[in-house]
């Protein structure tokens, strides 16, 4: 597959993985296990789609110091990357899994601060990286410094070139981007009822809010509901999708996993029910693994069969 996918991560972390017995709130807690991995939504997607063997590009902003390791981290593991770097300090995320309950606790530091001159020189790099690419992924957080609509600036930089693009945000930067309808988004139910301003309880209601992003001009919708599995809408088709069961591990790089399903869905040209499967397949291999690691190609594929697709 010659095509390319493009990442944005406006703001990357590394990420401290930790596993104790049982979280004591308020008390001591000794760790079974510590790793680190380089983090942030589309630097996790990024590491899915280098294990589907997509031609991946990681861009965004990087700081000093943990910078550094998430930058070597990402070059031993064979993603190509064009960040900027920045005047301050990646951030560290800390991640507490509690091995007995299997629940993931996380801590996210705010991180650096952007100045108008890194997003200059950013704009310039993405310009260039988007002549070369068939998808853009923008997810995560944003940096101080960086204003709420940066990723409908974005989208439109990419509707130029032709380039579909797919928005995993939340809040603000998730509505202002919306507004420039970006080919699919994917947000959690959580996210979904912010957008919506009400509570979403019933698969009825989650639809209704789902086509309101479609009435926005969004072409693809993916809600993703956790173990409930998935909801996909486009304008002509919605699925109610239903993974295989499983035993959590870490929710940690579920979602992005879907994405990065995603990316390589529509870089197949699969229909929706196979874009729906992919994602699911994805998001729930990747939530039974430890930590931070990620679901690989073969995994998926395996276990596409086990996931229920049902058109409502």
């Amino acid at each position: 597959m010659q095509s390319k996918v493009v990442t944005v991560t406006l703001n990357p972390a590394l990420d401290k993985t930790i596993t104790i017995p049982r979280l004591e709130v308020g008390g001591l807690n000794r760790v079974m296990q510590t790793r680190l991995d380089p983090g942030g939504k589309g630097i996790n997607v990024a590491k899915v789609l280098q294990k589907f063997s997509v031609d991946v590009i990681a861009t965004g902003f990087i700081g000093r110091y943990q910078g550094e390791v998430v930058q070597r981290a990402l070059k031993d593991m064979g993603i190509k990357t064009g960040f900027v770097k920045v005047r301050g300090v990646t951030r560290t995320n800390l991640k507490i899994v509690d091995n007995e309950r299997k629940v993931t606790t996380e801590i996210n530091e705010p991180g650096f601060e952007v100045l108008p001159e890194d997003l200059v020189k950013l704009g310039h790099k993405l310009s260039y990286f988007l002549q070369h690419t068939s998808v853009l992924v923008l997810g995560g957080s944003l940096p101080q410094g960086v204003s709420e609509d940066i990723y409908y600036h974005y989208i439109e930089l990419a509707k130029k070139q032709n380039v579909k693009t797919i928005l995993d945000a939340e809040g603000l930067a998730l509505k202002e981007g919306i507004k420039a309808r970006p080919f699919a988004v994917k947000p959690n139910i959580h996210e979904l009822e912010q957008l919506a301003e009400s509570p979403l309880s019933t698969e009825k209601d989650i639809i209704a809010a789902g086509r309101e992003l479609l009435k926005k001009g969004v072409t693809v919708v993916v809600i993703s509901m956790g173990s409930r599995g998935a909801i996909v809408l486009s304008n002509d088709e919605v699925y109610l999708v239903t993974p295989f069961p499983i035993i959590p591990n870490s929710t940690v790089g579920a979602g992005d996993s879907m994405v990065a399903a995603m990316a390589y869905a529509f870089l197949e040209n699969k229909p929706l029910h196979e874009v729906a499967r992919w994602a699911a397949a994805a998001g729930t291999v990747t939530a039974s693994k430890p930590g931070t690691e990620v679901c690989s190609l073969a995994e998926v594929q395996g276990l596409l069969h086990e996931v229920r697709v049902v058109r409502i």
